[in-house]
């Protein structure tokens, strides 16, 4: 793999976000509109403080008791926290929806460049996952302090995020967190997921291989049995929560056919969901109106729309 200046700015980036995590130890009221991040695993049997997870609440007069916790995407290796999280989350706030980034555990720029986890071991599933379950579970648990309904908890996700929103919305019975002696009293099913331009299979030929490196590891990416068990596709249940769903066609990163598999999954089970394809938009703009072309730029007040309508 040729060493490329953009991948050498990635790895700076991923290094100097990491080191400048801002401090939380208390999840903040909700007439606070400070975003104070909260460290999740604090005083629990997991040591990784640079888990984070950021509240973004609305007013009081806009609030709609709805969360959203948002998870970037970057292939499971980087997470781009500004199109795909922060500006997000400050557009459902402005929308009266109470969003949480999380900064979930990555194989980080170091490792995508140098393989290094292979030798020296490093972040891959279940980590991830792991993270995603604390932070439902610190949502509801603190529902009452942030203002929301706990029966209205979502999870929306981008690329590799939004496999990890419907990993949660797949595997919601499987408690991962007790590896660390976490047997939470609230449920860890999200009432709604929304993966945007997802990835979904790990087994087929249209899989995203840099994501699946990035979730499974250099030592277990070329496992069937791992490639099939975090294959969405062939894990739908009846009981998987409401589904919104959005790709493009003339996505360069991650194959268009990855949505149609999760969205004919959905389908056969008769989970109700929303699937909308465009043909033109590409990849990565999530919540950036400057990198959405003429199509993608409906995608928001569409899901919106849709969840007014299953709330």
């Amino acid at each position: 793999m040729k060493f490329s200046a953009r991948k050498s700015l990635l790895v700076i980036l991923t290094v100097a976000s990491l080191a400048g995590s801002p401090d939380a130890d208390a999840v903040p009221s909700w007439n606070l509109r400070r975003r104070e991040c909260v460290r999740i695993w604090k005083d629990t049997g997991c040591h990784a403080s640079g888990v984070t997870l950021t509240p973004y609440l609305p007013a009081g007069d806009k609030r709609i008791r709805t969360a959203v916790i948002v998870c970037p995407g970057g292939s499971y290796f980087w997470l781009d926290e500004h199109d795909e999280g922060a500006s997000v989350a400050e557009w459902l706030q402005e929308e009266g929806i109470a969003a949480f980034v999380l900064r979930y555990r990555t194989g980080g720029g170091f490792n995508f460049t140098t393989g290094s986890r292979a030798i020296f071991g490093g972040h891959r599933h279940p980590d991830m996952l792991c993270d995603i379950q604390r932070a439902i579970q610190i949502v509801r648990e603190n529902a009452e302090d942030y203002g929301i309904d706990p029966a209205r908890v979502g999870v929306m996700g981008f690329s590799a995020g939004g496999h990890l929103v419907m990993s949660a919305g797949e595997y919601f019975d499987t408690n991962f967190l007790s590896r660390y002696g976490i047997e939470p009293e609230v449920s860890l099913r999200p009432d709604f997921c929304c993966p945007i331009y997802p990835v979904v299979t790990l087994s087929e030929d249209c899989t995203h291989k840099r994501s699946r490196r990035g979730l499974l590891g250099e030592q277990r990416m070329n496992r069937q049995d791992m490639r099939d068990s975090l294959s969405l596709e062939k894990h739908v249940r009846t009981d998987t929560p409401p589904t919104f769903l959005m790709n493009c066609v003339d996505d360069p990163i991650v194959d268009y056919r990855n949505s149609e598999l999760l969205d004919e999954a959905l389908t056969k089970a008769c989970v109700p969901h929303l699937y909308t394809q465009y043909k033109t938009g590409g990849h990565g703009f999530g919540a950036n109106k400057e990198k959405q072309g003429p199509e993608t730029s409906a995608w928001q007040e569409l899901f919106i729309s849709w969840l007014r309508r299953i709330l």
